[in-house]
């Protein structure tokens, strides 16, 4: 995207340039310093909270640009080896499709099971080239022709595998062991590993009876502190001819636990709120979350009736709690007029394994904060 068109500096869910981005300077210089010493790193943190920003700042740096290729490959979709191949494949090639090197033009020569078509572009109708799964009919197979085709790069890769721990969930019981040997044998490339789910990320990378123990550097990524994102914020505002108070940008930090994704979400919307050559107060902060969340209602609605009673129901009561403890007690059952403690296990497992609540040591909460708020004050 063009930078001239930003109309709204608070980016959200994207990665432009150092001028949106805030900070993460000692976390790039840590994975700058990895990386070029030859080791592989866990990047382990909640979702929401800026690993794929961190790695595409990472990545955008100039020296890294110039010293390797580089690829980024969201495998959170993927419920399969050959879906995982296939995400693997195509992430490299649309990464290479700009670049004129003699490299990227070995691709189809040697990563055969894929093949290159047409299709039509939904936005003006013309013909775009798409690579299209072929003939995967052994994923290892071409597993093996992508790693072949990455030894044989110009310059060295780096390759960051978003949600790393999805492999977990597979159908095929090998997948990490199979990984961990393609990798191994890889000499053109070095990896980030970048989970969302601590226990199973942690599980992955430090217990002895896993294929990846102690293969990677495990780094953790912590909310930006308040003082540094509250500088970048002002710096925005003032930038385009307008202000907003210190204590709008802590609030705004503190009601989210300055979680990036949902703290940028409401700066977006409280400068969308403010005229130029105005400022931006505290008091607006209760309008924009609202306008926020009345954006994603349909979706919240959407995503609640397709949830089965008892999940629904143990949402909704964590939702109303903010934060839910002992939530297999008698006391929190009656309460919120749920059936057994049993129910309320087996529930809370599936929630946590969709993503719909999260569990620190503090107790079980919503994942969207946004979408808790709908919920406790909705239902």
């Amino acid at each position: 995207m063009d930078e001239k068109v930003v109309n709204n500096p608070f980016v959200i869910g994207k990665y432009l340039s150092d001028s949106y981005f805030c900070d993460r300077s000692e976390e790039t210089e840590f994975l700058r310093k990895q990386i070029q010493n030859g080791r592989d790193v866990a990047l382990i943190s909640p979702r929401r909270i800026g690993k794929s920003g961190l790695i595409q700042h990472f990545f955008s740096q100039p020296d890294i640009q110039e010293q390797y290729h580089v690829f980024f490959v969201d495998i959170y979709a993927t419920r399969s080896l050959a879906e995982f191949v296939y995400s693997l494949g195509k992430s490299i090639y649309a990464q290479l499709k700009p670049q004129a090197t003699v490299w990227k033009e070995k691709f189809f020569q040697i990563i055969t099971s894929f093949r290159v078509g047409f299709k039509l572009d939904a936005m003006n109708g013309s013909p775009i080239f798409d690579l299209g799964l072929g003939d995967i009919q052994v994923p290892q197979t071409t597993l093996d022709e992508i790693f072949a085709y990455i030894d044989e790069a110009d310059k060295p890769c780096i390759i960051a595998i978003d949600e790393f721990q999805q492999i977990g969930e597979y159908a095929e019981k090998n997948v990490e062991a199979l990984l961990r040997t393609k990798i191994q044998h890889c000499h053109r490339a070095q990896f980030i590993f970048a989970g969302s789910k601590r226990h199973v990320m942690a599980n992955m990378f430090n217990s002895p009876s896993k294929p990846f123990y102690q293969s990677a550097i495990s780094m953790g990524l912590e909310p930006i502190p308040i003082d540094i994102y509250r500088e970048f914020s002002t710096s925005l505002f003032e930038e385009r001819n307008r202000h907003v108070e210190a204590d709008a940008v802590e609030k705004v930090w503190k009601m989210f636990d300055g979680y990036t994704w949902f703290v940028q979400m409401m700066m977006n919307e409280l400068y969308a709120l403010t005229p130029v050559g105005s400022t931006c107060i505290s008091s607006m902060i209760d309008e924009a979350r609202q306008n926020v969340i009345m954006t994603q209602e349909q979706s919240y609605k959407d995503l609640l009736s397709n949830l089965p009673p008892k999940q629904k129901m143990v949402l909704q009561a964590i939702a109303k709690e903010g934060v839910a403890q002992s939530i297999t007690s008698a006391k929190f059952i009656r309460k919120h007029n749920l059936v057994s403690a049993s129910s309320v296990q087996a529930a809370v497992k599936l929630l946590l394994k969709n993503d719909l609540i999260t569990q620190s040591n503090s107790g079980y909460r919503v994942y969207d904060f946004f979408f808790a708020e709908w919920l406790a004050t909705v239902y």
